[in-house]
């Protein structure tokens, strides 16, 4: 299976050690750490768009980070369960609980391709800005503890960059400041083939336009013909069986 980005056996892994240490999550631009900037409400948006109708559900946040897209679930959700494999990301998390607002809300330490959650028991399973992050086999790993912990007809939404956007091509290049935890971009047609490898079933797979006012509209033009301007890669899919499956 070809690597875009990570090698495995690198010297220099990424790993939970790096996320613990190197002030990662403390040290992040305001665009990570304010809930409200312009990037944030953008990913909210786009990510909750793709999660459909919240109301009744229980869901899973895997490699939750900040924590932004678990507090966004949990307006509507019945239930979520953020998770992270970084203590340095489960205080930031817990720092923001409001335990009132918030009753539904919990957040677990556990490895993202082994929560020990109960099997089959959530109707959705988020992979927001994480897959980049993980090496190729951890991917395939998570796929299939998100299969296992999918009810059947659950889905499971991955947001994820394009490896072929211009921005994280001159982040590559350093001709911008890269971002040493992606690891390992993958392309649509990639996550496409190892989801259903994994028993999941695509129902929508496509590109989004960045945060950026000017260059979305650009990129909105664009995209369908130029690689350099498919920015983030939108993904659904979901477990085969159950009401949801029939009705799609």
């Amino acid at each position: 299976m070809a690597r875009s980005q990570g090698d495995e056996r690198s010297s220099a892994r990424i790993d939970q050690r790096y996320y613990e240490t190197s002030g990662y999550f403390e040290e992040g631009g305001r665009h990570l750490l304010d809930p409200v900037s312009r990037f944030q409400r953008y990913r909210i948006r786009e990510v909750l768009k793709l999660c459909g109708d919240l109301n009744g559900n229980r869901a899973v946040d895997l490699g939750c980070g900040w924590g932004t897209i678990s507090f966004a679930l949990a307006e509507d959700a019945e239930a979520v369960v953020g998770v992270d494999f970084a203590e340095a990301s489960l205080r930031l998390c817990r720092s923001r609980h409001d335990l009132d607002r918030y009753p539904n809300l919990s957040f677990i330490q556990a490895d993202a391709s082994r929560t020990g959650l109960p099997a089959s028991e959530w109707d959705l399973v988020v992979a927001a800005d994480v897959i980049e992050h993980l090496y190729p086999t951890k991917t395939l790993d998570v796929y299939r503890e998100a299969y296992r912990l999918l009810r059947p007809g659950g889905r499971l939404v991955i947001w994820t960059p394009a490896p072929t956007h211009i921005l994280e091509w001159l982040r590559r290049h350093g001709v911008l400041r890269p971002d040493p935890t992606h690891v390992d971009y993958k392309t649509l047609a990639r996550i496409h083939g190892e989801v259903e490898e994994c028993g999941l079933r695509v129902v929508e797979a496509r590109y989004a336009p960045s945060h950026l006012p000017v260059l979305s509209i650009i990129e909105r033009v664009g995209q369908r013909w130029i690689r350099w301007l498919q920015r983030r890669i939108a993904v659904v899919v979901i477990k085969p069986g159950g009401s949801i499956d029939r009705g799609m």
